[in-house]
């Protein structure tokens, strides 16, 4: 190994503010040496001496000038532990980055050589989340969630954050003494509401550049911050000291799935979580119910008719008019409207993300089947979500329903190009389903059918049927504000929605 690293490395030294051990708040100064065969950091005053193998050791900043350094264990035949390590202070932030850019470099060089880890894993192999996820997905998708504005958005959804709050704060007895994890942290407010609640300490895992913010935030909050950790990587690669009591996580995009944060979310469960552990939240549910809305049915086929012009400087753009047509359909729509345009009582579909696997969240099935109370045209089928925080002192559900108050979630609505056509009492069969794709979101299947209606309906079929294909990836934010619409005259007077 010593002609592998060369001398550049070779006993490489540095001086460190002060050395203490996980289990431990005893600190004293120590130094941090490279050698050929790792890492050895000594503590002087209390002779701690250890060596990491840096090829299976895990090495975070903790901040600006410390960091941690945590052993894998040895036992054989049993699961890696990392329960042994030193947290690290230098004397300026230059020593520290010289530190870890030593760390990378010698494990560059050593993984050249070596071409394999010690359990045989080619360096080059990709994590669970590289193989699922296109890599331009991931780069936009962590460079919007590492920009401040992003995170002000979510955090000015006084829903969202004040639920989450109350979800916190009321179940102390939940938080109090308990190590907490949250997944995909952000800008670090959950943590931050975590140890509020008296958690012993919290592991603030985020993979985009707002990591850096997080430990600038939770910095700025001295009381709290001496219980929080800040770590920066993905929770399908990262290594934690210790197991969470609790997983807390703000993991739902549009019509709960999108973006596919749930599965990093029952990734973070199995590697963290203890079997007694909480999620909070722990259980989502898919609300969806048909719906009336000639407005915007026309509003969507209007976009459309630029491409009937025959003479558009000479050009016939009618030949693409059909395709532009159902591409404006495959765009589901993200807005607030009024619960009076639903037709039907909703029915949901449960996630339970205590007891569900990753590979549940690949494919979504959900029958459906409503009893229409108006005659009407059925334009299409509405989606929202809400999640429970089931807390042992309080439960608390955090709802996206359309007559609640705005979140910056709105309400999804999947618009046929074929509407069908109903009467009150007459029954509408379908199916929805959402099939994920590497773009971090789903294809969105939907198929409504509405059956023989009167005499002889027990011995009649499906009559009409009508199917779209959508991509969550790419909606219609529409945004508008929830309209009143005038009540149709046989149009039930009690709302079909019951909000939390």
């Amino acid at each position: 190994m010593e002609d592998l690293l060369g001398q550049t490395w070779k006993n490489r030294e540095f001086t460190l503010s002060s050395v203490s051990e996980l289990s431990s708040d005893a600190a004293s100064p120590g130094i941090a040496r490279f050698t050929s065969d790792g890492l050895h950091i000594h503590q002087q005053s209390r002779e701690i001496s250890l060596n990491f193998d840096l090829r299976t050791a895990q090495i975070f900043k903790l901040g600006p000038v410390r960091s941690v350094c945590i052993m894998e264990g040895s036992d054989v035949g049993k699961a890696a532990s990392y329960s042994t390590g030193v947290t690290i202070q230098f004397k300026n932030e230059e020593e520290c980055e010289a530190f870890h850019s030593v760390v990378q470099q010698w494990i560059k060089k050593a993984n050249v050589q070596a071409g394999s880890l010690p359990n045989g894993t080619l360096t080059t192999s990709k994590s669970k989340f590289d193989e699922k996820i296109e890599a331009s997905s991931a780069k936009m998708y962590f460079h919007y969630y590492g920009q401040l504005l992003h995170q002000q958005n979510m955090l000015q959804d006084y829903v969202r954050t004040g639920t989450y709050y109350a979800a916190v704060i009321e179940n102390r007895a939940d938080f109090t003494g308990r190590v907490v994890v949250d997944v995909g942290a952000g800008s670090g407010i959950l943590s931050l509401f975590a140890a509020q609640a008296g958690a012993k300490h919290v592991y603030a895992v985020e993979a985009s550049e707002m990591a850096e913010y997080a430990r600038k935030l939770i910095a700025g909050n001295p009381t709290l911050a001496q219980r929080i950790t800040v770590i920066k990587g993905r929770v399908e690669d990262v290594e934690l000291p210790e197991k969470a009591d609790i997983l807390i996580s703000e993991p739902m995009g549009t019509l709960l799935v999108n973006e596919r944060m749930l599965e990093s979310y029952v990734i973070a469960r199995d590697r963290f979580l203890t079997p007694t552990g909480k999620m909070f939240p722990g259980v989502g549910r898919i609300h969806m119910a048909p719906f009336t809305d000639e407005y915007l049915f026309i509003e969507i086929a209007n976009k459309a008719l630029f491409w009937q012009q025959q003479n558009y400087y000479g050009v016939d753009l009618t030949p693409l008019h059909g395709t532009a047509f159902q591409g404006y359909f495959s765009q589901p729509v993200v807005d607030a409207f009024d619960p009076r345009l639903l037709i039907a009582p909703p029915v949901f579909h449960v996630l339970d993300f205590t007891k569900m696997k990753e590979e549940d969240l690949y494919e979504v099935d959900i029958p459906l089947r409503f009893i229409a109370s108006v005659g009407t045209r059925v334009h299409g089928l509405a989606c929202w979500f809400d999640v429970l925080f089931n807390g042992s002192t309080v439960q608390r559900w955090l709802t996206t329903a359309p007559g609640s108050p705005t979140t910056h979630w709105y309400q999804l609505r999947c618009v046929l190009s074929q509407p069908i056509y109903v009467m009150a009492g007459q029954e509408i069969t379908g199916r929805l389903r959402l099939i994920a794709h590497s773009a971090q979101s789903y294809t969105i299947h939907l198929t409504l059918s509405a059956k023989m209606w009167g005499p002889g309906a027990e011995q009649g079929g499906i009559i009409q049927t009508s199917s779209c294909k959508l991509d969550l990836k790419e909606p219609y934010y529409r945004m508008s504000q929830a309209q009143a619409y005038p009540l149709a005259q046989d149009q039930q007077s009690q709302p079909l929605v019951q909000t939390q």
